[in-house]
């Protein structure tokens, strides 16, 4: 089943833009958009095309699909111009630009659901809680609210994922200074943002040597004692697996993805 494929800009940034996947044969049944954030631990080296197999996938399935790229930070000699906040506002305008999109396509947005990997992941469920973010905070005051998200081996507990110092320091280089020294950890880090409302479902395999189980883990335990509907889906295979049509865990996320976008959930 082909898609129709659209670049469209939500910045004047070169790296603000989204890749719009349009299905030929939509499913009557899916009433909303599935948002892709790619992974890559936030560095300039990995791009949207890690977000295209699932973008092609879900197409073919008659699911429209709304591809993100973002300002991502630079790492040993590339020159990124994301971080703190830049990253976190690119992921806020890429989907509110959905509201503009959607109008003008005559799309269907009554569930918009993000499906997020690793960093991905994490900046899928921060978006998720923008909604509780203090006004004047980067992303807070939602266009768009994201009413589920699918994490695929996310990094959603940021200061632990500091703290075990994963890809060469990637938070500390995300953000731009350790816990101790910002505040503004307790707006990026979704572990701090709880509770949010918004269910949350968290795909990990204990097999991940990229990203740890125990930062799904942990992020499900706190979100279900704050009262979020968070549950921790426990798979298998390593950290691309996740995002490979055709592999176990993949499908896996992609079963509940439909079940959260369509009208019977």
């Amino acid at each position: 089943m082909a898609a129709h494929r659209e670049v469209v800009a939500y910045g004047d940034h070169p790296d603000q833009w989204g890749e719009l996947f349009l299905p030929e044969h939509p499913d009557p049944r899916v009433v909303g958009i599935a948002v892709i954030i790619h992974g890559g631990y936030w560095r300039k080296t990995y791009t949207a095309e890690l977000g295209v197999p699932a973008a092609l996938d879900l197409s073919e399935r008659g699911v429209i699909a709304w591809n993100l790229e973002y300002r991502r930070a630079g790492h040993n000699g590339v020159e990124g111009s994301g971080g703190w906040p830049s990253t976190f506002e690119d992921i806020a305008s890429g989907i509110d630009a959905l509201a503009a999109i959607a109008t003008e396509k005559g799309l269907e947005r009554r569930r918009v659901a993000a499906l997020g990997h690793s960093a991905g992941g994490h900046l899928a469920v921060w978006a998720a809680g923008r909604g509780k973010l203090p006004h004047g905070v980067p992303g807070a005051d939602p266009q768009v609210a994201l009413t589920a998200v699918v994490s695929q081996a996310g990094v959603l507990d940021l200061e632990g994922a500091w703290r075990l110092g994963l890809s060469s320091g990637a938070v500390e280089n995300l953000m731009g200074a350790p816990p101790a020294q910002m505040n503004a950890y307790a707006f990026a880090n979704p572990v701090a943002c709880l509770p949010i409302g918004v269910p949350i479902h968290a795909f990990h395999s204990r097999s991940d040597d990229e990203a740890p189980f125990s930062l799904s883990e942990t992020y499900v335990t706190a979100a279900q004692a704050a009262g979020d509907p968070a549950l921790l889906h426990e798979t298998t295979g390593d950290h691309l697996d996740i995002i490979t049509p055709g592999k176990e865990s993949y499908e896996e996320c992609r079963k509940v993805l439909l079940e959260v976008l369509t009208e019977t959930n």
